[in-house]
């Protein structure tokens, strides 16, 4: 399996679900239906389409924020940010079925999040991004090695995603710093051909981590 989580995201060109489709045509198989400023309704009616497209792929379906429509819908899992509902809350709505994860900007976040039962973190931002407001300081390559080593040395064996602004290039070095995948969403949907620059991406991770980024590593 490979390490690339991609986020939808609604553009000029492009509807949250026709984004999603493209990155499932082109071999990811985990979406993540990020849709900031929707009702409930609207993320339940989208997240049912985007659930039947993942199935037919075999892909897995991420609900952002929403802890409710995860679990009426089926989902995979939750993705749950900062000033989301807390990760134990929504293990004991959502029960052990489904996979949570948690946003991390700094380390004191990721061994919160540890201590609070999360499946997986999503690290950043690396670098400045459109797709998301408010966001925090920018995290670079030497932030992410640091944090990673500092894992190392508490027995942290959470996956972590690294997010925000990263381009095809700098996932090589993100990689030897130790994360277990990365997530994306403008550098495919940027591209002329987001379908081809999603088999890219995935051809580029699969060659340099062989890891599930989804479980945990010995």
């Amino acid at each position: 399996m490979n390490g690339l989580l991609f986020i939808t995201h609604q553009t000029e060109r492009y509807t949250f679900l026709q984004s999603a489709e493209m990155a499932l045509e082109g071999g990811c198989r985990r979406i993540q239906l990020r849709m900031k400023g929707a009702t409930p309704g609207e993320v339940e009616t989208a997240g049912r389409l985007a659930k039947e497209r993942c199935e037919r792929y075999g892909a897995e379906l991420y609900i952002d924020d929403h802890v409710a429509v995860c679990k009426t819908i089926r989902a995979t899992g939750v993705h749950l940010g900062k000033a989301d509902m807390p990760p134990r809350e929504a293990r004991q709505r959502l029960g052990e079925g489904f996979i949570i994860g948690g946003t991390a900007n700094t380390f004191e976040d990721i061994r919160r999040l540890d201590g609070e039962g999360v499946d997986y973190i999503g690290l950043g931002p690396f670098r400045f991004t459109a797709t998301k407001e408010n966001l925090s300081p920018f995290i670079g390559l030497s932030g992410y090695r640091r944090m990673m080593r500092q894992c190392g040395e508490q027995g942290i064996r959470l996956p972590v995603f690294a997010i925000g602004g990263i381009a095809p290039d700098d996932i090589p070095g993100l990689l030897s710093a130790g994360v277990s995948g990365i997530a994306l969403s403008s550098a495919i949907l940027r591209a002329r051909d987001p379908v081809a620059e999603t088999g890219r991406i995935i051809a580029l991770l699969s060659k340099k981590s062989g890891r599930n980024a989804f479980h945990n590593v010995s």
